[in-house]
């Protein structure tokens, strides 16, 4: 018997010393989980637990371990009352001879599951504070349409709606991810990781231009469609620098390399610009030519393009202007030079009271003796040629 208490009481310690835990805290737990076999015991041999209270005194010194019970007073709705749970001076021993044993492994199963809890605070307190940051990780399984990442000493998990929907993963294949958050699940603790967030975009860039990580050159802005395509606009606070050149880097290697981590997705480094009209202009690239006009009251910008940069304004399956409309927060209108021209007329004619129909009308006599003219002579030369 002496053995278990011994090692009762040098867990004890090595918790309190190397955990950093308070020793009062596992002592209360181990007391609740010593009740609870008690109890379950008591149960299966038939004695009477529900209008008893209990409770446990544990020697901090050696381990030992005495279950005390008194008989508790029951409300009308069947409830123990508060103030019979206080221990009397007058509580009963009904510690069950060789329970010291029985004590000693449920001290012991206690400990272990601290340490672990402990353990795994310490952990998600250092992961805490890299919230927001990269972090690598291998891919373990699939969990449905979710991904348990491996992160080392914990695992991380990609929600479905956290992947990038066109990119295939496998088991054992190592990736970076975004640390979006710490969620508290029925489980404990749980990391959430993120390949489709925008932020992941923005720290991937700067991990890779030294002047966006020493915040020479800022990211103004920042659109994405996850897989497909990013739009970020910069700018720079420091003279000199080139906040797109910086960006994209020598022979597009920066650019290249985050393109690379994403998968191939396509990334758009445009100028910001205050003058908002500016601004739409760079965010429609790689059309060019373009021409705005702001209606601040809707937050709509009317743009117009020539008809050969149309189709580039407005992307395929209207991509480009979408993103543009992201990055910049306002709605876009993309019309042809020949539409706003045909508008135009159309606004110049109701303005003027002048209505299309009234002037398609006053034309038609015009034109009906060059017709009737056109006949006669056609007769005319059908009567010769007989």
């Amino acid at each position: 018997m002496q053995t278990p208490r011994t090692e009762f009481a040098q867990a004890l310690r090595a918790i309190a010393t190397e955990r950093g835990l308070d020793p009062d805290v596992i002592i209360d737990a181990v007391k609740q989980a010593i009740i609870a076999a008690y109890k379950r015991d008591a149960k299966d041999k038939g004695e009477d637990v529900d209008t008893f209270g209990f409770d446990v005194d544990i020697n901090p010194a050696n381990g030992e371990a005495r279950v005390f019970s008194w008989p508790v007073e029951i409300d009308e709705e069947g409830n123990i009352t508060e103030a019979s749970l206080t221990p009397p001076a007058d509580k009963k021993d009904v510690t069950p001879p060789g329970f010291g044993r029985i004590a000693a492994q449920i001290a012991k199963q206690v400990i272990h599951q601290k340490i672990r809890e402990a353990e795994k605070g310490a952990l998600m307190d250092e992961f805490s504070t890299r919230v927001g940051g990269l972090i690598s990780g291998m891919i373990l399984r699939f969990e449905g349409p979710d991904i348990r990442v491996d992160l080392g000493r914990t695992e991380g998990i990609m929600p479905s709606n956290d992947r990038i929907s066109s990119e295939r993963l496998n088991p054992n294949q190592r990736l970076t991810f975004l640390l979006k958050d710490i969620i508290e699940t029925l489980r404990g603790k749980q990391i959430i990781l993120s390949r489709a967030d925008p932020n992941f975009v923005q720290k991937l860039f700067e991990r890779e231009v030294p002047e966006i990580a020493s915040k020479s050159v800022i990211i103004n802005a920042i659109a994405r469609e996850a897989g497909v395509r990013t739009k970020i606009a910069v700018s720079s606070n420091q003279s000199g620098v080139d906040p797109v050149g910086s960006c994209v880097g020598q022979k597009g290697v920066r650019v290249q390399a985050v393109t690379n981590e994403l998968g191939g997705e396509r990334v758009d480094i445009v100028p910001y610009n205050e003058n908002l009209s500016d601004f739409i202009k760079a965010a429609l690239l790689p059309a060019e030519s373009l021409t705005v006009k702001l209606d601040k009251k809707n937050n709509i910008a009317e743009v117009g393009a020539p008809e050969d940069q149309l189709s580039l304004a407005i992307g395929r399956d209207g991509q480009n202007v979408k993103l543009a409309s992201k990055l910049t927060g306002w709605k876009i209108d993309i019309k042809g030079e020949s539409q706003k021209a045909q508008k135009r007329t159309e606004d110049t004619e109701k303005n003027s009271g002048v209505e299309k129909i009234v002037t398609e009308g006053a034309t038609a006599p015009k034109s009906a003796p060059a017709k009737k003219k056109t006949t006669k002579k056609t007769t005319k030369k059908s009567k010769t040629d007989k």
